[in-house]
């Protein structure tokens, strides 16, 4: 998902790169979630239960949350708001946050189960 919103974002293709961004998040979650043998339908369920047990507990730190907020809130008015246009920096930056965002959950995991 982080390459294709890279892509997406040098294509000038900024909805589908905030989307892809925010898949990356969503989905580095579900993997972290997935490892506890847990899973949920909705994406409200996977942010919420990521939230309580690790940014609450901050074994993950607590600034991710702003990254899980705004990559939501972007890439559903992107997907969803016909008038709705996101700044090239606003897009700029959820491609920066996402591949932040992955880079924490990936070391995260390395070292709870090696690499």
């Amino acid at each position: 998902m982080l390459k294709t919103a890279r892509r997406d974002l040098e294509a000038e293709d900024y909805a589908s790169a905030n989307n892809r961004a925010y898949y990356c998040v969503f989905h580095a979650m579900r993997a972290v979630l997935a490892l506890t043998g847990e899973d949920y339908k909705k994406h409200s369920g996977v942010i919420s239960r990521f939230s309580e047990l690790y940014l609450k507990t901050k074994l993950l730190p607590p600034e991710l949350s702003r990254i899980i907020s705004m990559a939501s809130i972007i890439r559903n008015r992107s997907d969803y708001e016909d008038f709705y246009v996101c700044s090239i920096s606003d897009t700029q930056e959820l491609v920066s946050d996402a591949a932040l965002f992955l880079d924490t959950v990936t070391a995260f995991l390395a070292k709870k189960y090696g690499e």
